[in-house]
């Protein structure tokens, strides 16, 4: 119980710091923000070394409690990831500040004249898993929307984060604003993320970033609101217009380009037309790449497969396994990813615009593509420089959350003396 109150107490001092930070960090200039996440890239090329020796520990724990070789990879720094790390708070700070942008701005007959603008949401709860690089993009989203952050990382990250925070940190401080906008839950205990979902007083918004059972957990018991980032249960539907070549492209780097990220394919739809051809081949060649196909009977007959179950339909596997089954024609493609689906990212392969377009205003997934891979299902490839996940909800942000969706907005309004009659 003592350790409870003991944490209870680090949290509530987190709090309260991040309140007074973002109060400062909401009307810091752009140049200073900008700087700061410049410092924290200098900052992490320099700590190379300390943060991969970091993330040596982070494996070792990680591999002692048995983490599968899909989350150890989801964990594992080298110095490509680093780099990756170092461009995307470059690419942040680079762009246009979201503070203070004119949403829309109009003139009433009463003689008002009023503006939407940008402004930050104020302390944004981050609680996450495995992924290192997220204590990076996570901060670097919030200082450029002038939001301060509470980052809590999975306790297989614990080290590496560490290092990354302090880079973070130097930056800050080298820009003259506030340490606290960016902190790190200290410890590994649990009883720290329940203390964060009620922390209603400090908090605006938590943003949990995790599998199905951190998500649910986060849902649950959050007194703040919710920016959901759901498992991505990723479908790619092959019509019977679908071009051959594309489609082989395509679907082969959609799953194996990497297993363990949350835009990988993991159930393929074939329309029956094209089994014998275009389903056939593309089988194939996934499971000659090692991928092991759970299929349904009108599949079971193609070399290199196993049977699908039930649950095999709604998985989200982050492996090298990926299941597969035949539908009559877009519609049943569609009823079934709406029935298994995450509302995260689903494709269509075809040659048919109109059918494209059927399928993409039909479906109500936060993205959803024609003809392009799957693992585009990310912040930084759509220009944001980074993500801070992929929200799955309807309000306020859905798909890649960069800067721009953590803000919220205000109304300047003005006049000369105005009065309502």
């Amino acid at each position: 119980m003592e350790n409870q109150q003991n944490i209870a107490q680090i949290m509530t001092d987190i709090g309260k710091r991040a309140k007074a930070a973002s109060l400062d960090l909401a009307g810091a200039s752009a140049e200073r923000k900008q700087a700061a996440l410049i410092g924290a890239a200098e900052a992490i090329s320099k700590s190379t070394d300390a943060i991969l020796a970091a993330n040596r520990k982070d494996l070792e724990y990680a591999r002692d409690k048995g983490l599968s070789e899909a989350m150890i990879d989801r964990l594992m720094l080298n110095e490509d990831r680093l780099r990756g790390m170092v461009d995307g708070l470059r690419s942040v700070a680079e762009q246009a500040d979201p503070v203070g942008a004119v949403l829309t701005e109009w003139d009433q007959p009463s003689g008002l004249h009023i503006k939407r603008v940008r402004t930050p949401i104020g302390v944004i709860g981050v609680i996450y898993e495995s992924r290192p690089n997220v204590t990076s993009d996570a901060a670097a989203l919030c200082i450029k929307a002038g939001n301060a952050v509470i980052l809590r990382g999975g306790s297989e990250s614990f080290h590496s984060a560490g290092e990354i925070h302090a880079a973070i940190q130097k930056g800050l401080r080298d820009a003259g604003l506030p340490e606290d906008a960016v902190q790190l839950v200290p410890t590994r205990d649990r009883v720290a993320v329940s203390e964060m979902l009620t922390m209603a007083d400090y908090i605006d918004v938590i943003v949990p970033r995790g599998g199905k059972g951190l998500v649910g957990l986060v849902q649950r018991e959050a007194r703040v609101p919710v920016f959901a980032h759901l498992e991505g249960i990723v479908h790619i539907y092959i019509d019977a217009e679908a071009d051959p070549e594309k489609t082989l492209r395509v679907v082969m780097n959609a799953k194996t380009r990497r297993t363990g990220v949350c835009g990988a394919a993991e159930c393929l739809l074939v329309h029956r037309d094209v089994v014998k051809t275009i389903g056939q081949g593309v089988i194939r060649a996934l499971a000659d790449a090692g991928v092991e196909m759970r299929v349904d009977a009108a599949l079971a007959h193609l070399p290199g497969t196993v049977a699908a179950t039930e649950l095999d339909w709604g998985q989200e596997y982050l492996d090298m396994i990926m299941a597969a089954r035949v539908v009559e024609d877009m519609d049943e493609a569609i009823a079934h990813i709406r029935t298994f689906g995450s509302n995260h990212t689903d494709c269509i392969l075809t040659e048919n615009d109109a059918t494209a377009a059927a399928f993409m205003s039909q479906l109500d997934s936060a993205i959803v593509m024609h003809n392009v891979s799957t693992q585009f299902a990310d912040g930084g490839e759509f220009g944001m420089g980074a993500e801070i996940g992929i929200a799955t909800g309807k309000l306020h942000a859905r798909g890649p959350v960069g800067a721009e969706q953590l803000t919220s907005y205000k109304y300047l309004v003005t006049g000369d003396g105005t009065v309502r009659g």
